[in-house]
């Protein structure tokens, strides 16, 4: 599992290669706390390269989440393969996120 991050004009694309789980989900959170800190605003998560999110995979997005909107920020989730995209359904997670089919797609919002 890596995090790349790389910035697209004033919005940070954070990209996840491998698994969200138990055993990284803190690099995750870490990384997202120091670039709020730094002032950044505006992310998104691009899940292209993401097999398999486990329970506190997402109980780290929905706080990631949380703490983007309390600084009046946007996070936005892409590329959500089809298993992906029925887990936040079930869970009804697509009506706490933003959902995009692309990073290009997110960009243009």
């Amino acid at each position: 599992m890596s995090f790349t991050v790389r910035r697209v004009g004033s919005t940070l694309v954070v990209d996840v290669d491998g698994q969200l789980i138990v055993g990284n989900r803190h690099e995750l959170k870490e990384m997202m706390h120091e670039e709020l800190a730094g002032g950044a605003r505006h992310f998104i998560v691009d899940f292209a390269r993401t097999g398999y999110i486990d329970s506190s995979g997402l109980g780290v997005l929905v706080g990631l989440s949380k703490r983007v909107r309390e600084v009046d920020g946007t996070l936005q989730l892409t590329s959500l393969s089809h298993d992906l995209m029925r887990l936040f359904e079930l869970t009804k997670l697509d009506t706490l996120f933003t959902i995009r089919g692309s990073v290009e797609e997110a960009l243009a919002d």
